[in-house]
C-alpha cells in the first residue's frame, strides 16, 4: 500500500528507504520497546555463552512480565526464524540467567511469569516459505514486518502470530439458538491454543463467574474479539489480556462481576462514569490506570465505547 504525506492539499509519494545498518533498526527499536510493544528493556546483543556461541540481538520482559526476544533483520532472511527458534529453546533452558539480567536491569523485585515467552522477528519482509514454516512449527513466534520511509516514517505491521495457527474447533463456542457464533467459535479457537501451550487457561477464569454474570462475561468477551483480527485473548494468572502489540484491557472475573483494567488515562477525562474509578495509586491486577466495572449485561453497552477509546489509545484502527 503506498504511503501519502499531505502539504497544503496535495499528496507526495513517500518512498520506502531502509536502514544503512542492521544494529540502526535494532537500537531504534530498543529505544522504543515501551512505544512500539509495551515491553521493558532488558538487554542487547545478550550472549548465550560458550556452548550455545550466540548473541541476542534483544531481551525484554512485556507488561505481563513475561521473557521476550526480538530479532532483527534488514533484508528477508530465513535465518531470522532460525535464530528467534534457536534463543527460544535457550532461554527455556536459562531461566536463571535470564533472570539474573532482569535482576540486574529492572531490579530484584520483578518476579518474571514463565507461563509465556515471546519471539518477535522484526524484517521488511518474509519469504512464503518462512510464514508457512512458521504456522506448521508450533512455536510461540510472531513475524512483524517493518518499512521505512525517505521522510522518516516508520511502519509495522504485525503479519503472523502463533495464535492463528489451525487448531480443531473447541466445544466452547457460543451459541444462543443453537447456531455457533463466529466469534465465540474463534475465542475457543484461540483459547485451545493457549490450552496446549500454557499454564493458565480461560476456562479457569470463567469458572469464577456465577450465571447470573455469565452473560455479560461473554458478551465483553465476544465484543473484545470482534474489534480486530489483531486483538488476542491471553489468559494470564490473575486477570485475561485482550492485546495487540501490547495489552488494551485486562479483565478480571469475579463471581458477581467484572472488572476492566483499561490503557487510558483517568486524568485525561473530566468525568468518570459511576462505575469506573482511577486506580492509578491503587493496588490492582492488570496493565493499566483506569478500571470500569460491569456488573450486568446492562453495563456492556457503555463499556464499548471506553474499550475503543483505549484500543485507539494504543494504536488500533
Amino acid at each position: 500500500m503506498a504511503l501519502f504525506r499531505i502539504n497544503n492539499d496535495r499528496l507526495g509519494l513517500c518512498k520506502p528507504t531502509n536502514f544503512e545498518l542492521e544494529r540502526d533498526l535494532q537500537k531504534l527499536v530498543e529505544a522504543n520497546l515501551g512505544t512500539v510493544f509495551n515491553c521493558r528493556f532488558v538487554a542487547s546483543e545478550y550472549s548465550t555463552g560458550a556452548t550455545h556461541a550466540g548473541r541476542i540481538d534483544t531481551l525484554a520482559l512485556s507488561e505481563d512480565s513475561n521473557p521476550v526476544i526480538l530479532e532483527y533483520k534488514k533484508v528477508e532472511s530465513s535465518e531470522l526464524l532460525n535464530q528467534g527458534l534457536y534463543y527460544l529453546n535457550w532461554i527455556v533452558d536459562h531461566r536463571g540467567d535470564f533472570q539474573i539480567a532482569v535482576n540486574k536491569q529492572l531490579g530484584l523485585n520483578v518476579e518474571v511469569d514463565w507461563s509465556d515467552i515471546r519471539v518477535i522477528c522484526l524484517a521488511p519482509g518474509y519469504k512464503k516459505y518462512d510464514l508457512h514454516a512458521a504456522q506448521v512449527m508450533g512455536a510461540n513466534i510472531e513475524l512483524w514486518q517493518y518499512r521505512l520511509y525517505d521522510d522518516g516514517s516508520f511502519y509495522i505491521e504485525e503479519v503472523f502470530r502463533r495464535s492463528t495457527a489451525q487448531v480443531s474447533e473447541p466445544s466452547i463456542a457460543g451459541s444462543v439458538t443453537g447456531v455457533k457464533n463466529p466469534v465465540m467459535v474463534e475465542a475457543g479457537r484461540k483459547a485451545a491454543v493457549t490450552r496446549a501451550t500454557a499454564i493458565y487457561t480461560i476456562e479457569e477464569h470463567l469458572d469464577y463467574a456465577s450465571e447470573g454474570i455469565r452473560p455479560a462475561l461473554d458478551l465483553i468477551r465476544e465484543f473484545l474479539l470482534s474489534i480486530d483480527d489483531s486483538v488476542e485473548e491471553n489468559p494470564k494468572k490473575l486477570y485475561i489480556a485482550y492485546k495487540t502489540t501490547q495489552n488494551l484491557v485486562c479483565l478480571e472475573v469475579k463471581q458477581h462481576k467484572i472488572y476492566l483494567i483499561l490503557k487510558l488515562n483517568p486524568a485525561g477525562f473530566d468525568a468518570l462514569p459511576s462505575n469506573a474509578r482511577d486506580v492509578t495509586n491503587i493496588g490492582h491486577y492488570g496493565t493499566g490506570d483506569f478500571e470500569l466495572t460491569i456488573n450486568g449485561e446492562e453495563d456492556v453497552e457503555a463499556a464499548k465505547d471506553w474499550v475503543m477509546r483505549a484500543y485507539e489509545q494504543v494504536g488500533g484502527s
